[in-house]
């Protein structure tokens, strides 16, 4: 089903790549705090003392922040205790499944989408939050989010913290050495291909991929051509394997046109991720398909001697009128349904990303909010990156779908899931783009509904 584009949020974010004067961030939190749509929408009181556990994972600026956000919290309702639990993405997926099955989960848990349906499939993992919505402002959230997070009985599983999509970065500085633009369309980005290699060499590409950078181009290019998504919104898989082989295809000529370099060519680089990709820090790898959230990562990678850019999405995958990009819900806020303090749970909920004193302490360390207050303090306040906000609206501007959680299931991605093996084995010419399209066909059925 199409996605309706949410205007206001796009509105809001253009205003982020505006200057604000440096004492905005004060004012516009003063402002929110005379807020009542912001604060918990219930009397704030608890029936004495209690104490809260809360998980989340990320990296270090994420577990600062959330850590000073709880604190705040504390020091805001002294009666609620709050035990907090963190760490790295390693295994933690692993440790939270066992405690949703045996039912010791955390009170409040960061989650992914794919958990609702892997680990709530019955309805009964986490709570349903419009029963605490006298605590959180659920009006923040666009409604079509707040769709895509409900569980098997249509109860509300999380609130969805941020949106995130992928579009294309280029490095600049390469490209004015071939001596053309950065390509705005399929067409130009062909064409790069061959310029970048007899320009400047065959070792040069104007777009790296991985395997999962692929799955996602070529879904792309397959919705766009067959105007569907790849899963419907009840996690039916929509393509036959022809589609499928014409989707590996598409890959491929890109490989064959010298727009990427193959898998063997990748892998040899010996880097975990592009941003620690010495092609990439370097220049031989001119662009990249990231989430809209990453572009401060890789303009650091590139230091002050490149100059990163945030491209645009082609329109012209298939007739030139559609994208096929597609956004996800990139993490939510869930509540254990066998929380004996459901209430205070959703209060530290809803400080976390409706209260201007969480807003302002959180930031986008988890993306740019979803919320809309949130949102709108974070822009007046000038604390949205330049880079990462343009990312955002033009994401949000082309997309078309929603991705199905079916998408990322563990069987599909990962080192060890079928996207790694079928486009690394394509590319590195163990299978053909048939055999490759009957893998692919076989496991997207298998998670389908």
């Amino acid at each position: 089903m199409m996605k309706k584009l949410s205007l206001a949020m796009a509105v809001l974010l253009a205003g982020s790549l505006t200057a604000c004067t440096g004492n905005a961030g004060k004012d516009v939190s003063k402002e929110a705090q005379s807020k009542e749509s912001t604060t918990a929408k219930s009397e704030d009181t608890t029936s004495g003392p209690v104490t809260l556990t809360f998980n989340w994972w990320g990296g270090d600026s994420r577990h600062e922040a959330t850590k000073k956000a709880v604190d705040a919290f504390m020091a805001k309702y002294p009666d609620i205790k709050v035990e907090v639990n963190f760490g790295a993405w390693t295994d933690w997926e692993t440790a939270r499944a066992l405690e949703f099955q045996s039912g010791t989960a955390a009170d409040l848990s960061q989650i992914n989408m794919d958990w609702i349906s892997n680990y709530d499939a019955n309805g009964d993992t986490f709570l349903d939050l419009n029963t605490v919505s006298d605590v959180i402002d659920l009006t923040q959230y666009d409604s079509a989010l707040l769709d895509r997070s409900k569980d098997s009985k249509g109860g509300l599983a999380g609130v969805p913290i941020a949106e995130t999509g992928r579009i294309f970065y280029w490095d600049k500085t390469t490209f004015d050495e071939a001596g053309i633009d950065t390509p705005k369309s399929l067409a130009e980005l062909r064409a790069a291909g061959a310029t970048f290699k007899e320009k400047l060499g065959d070792d040069y590409y104007p777009l790296a991929m991985g395997q999962y950078d692929r799955a996602i181009f070529m879904t792309f290019y397959l919705q766009a051509k067959y105007k569907e998504a790849i899963f419907s919104d009840e996690g039916k898989f929509n393509f036959t394997q022809d589609q499928i082989k014409d989707g590996i295809e598409f890959i491929q000529s890109l490989e064959a046109d010298h727009v990427i370099p193959s898998i063997k060519t990748v892998d040899g680089d010996g880097a975990a991720s592009f941003d620690v990709n010495e092609k990439f820090i370097g220049g031989k790898y001119a662009g990249i398909l990231e989430w809209d959230s990453s572009a401060s990562k890789f303009k650091k990678a590139l230091g002050d001697a490149r100059e990163l850019v945030v491209g645009e999405e082609f329109k012209d995958l298939a007739d030139g009128s559609d994208t096929g990009v597609f956004t996800k819900i990139s993490m939510l806020y869930a509540i254990s349904a066998k929380s004996q303090h459901p209430k205070e749970a959703a209060m530290l909920l809803n400080f976390l990303v409706n209260d201007p004193e969480g807003i302002e302490i959180i930031g986008t360390e988890r993306g740019i909010p979803a919320s809309k207050v949130a949102l709108e303090q974070l822009t007046k306040a000038d604390k949205i990156n330049p880079m990462t906000g343009d990312a955002h609206k033009k994401v949000l501007e082309a997309a078309e779908f929603s991705m199905s959680p079916k998408f990322d299931d563990s069987s599909l991605k990962g080192s060890s899931g079928l996207y790694t093996e079928v486009f690394g084995g394509v590319s590195y010419g163990d299978y053909s783009a048939e055999d490759g399209a009957k893998m692919l066909f076989n496991g997207f059925s298998n998670v389908s509904n």
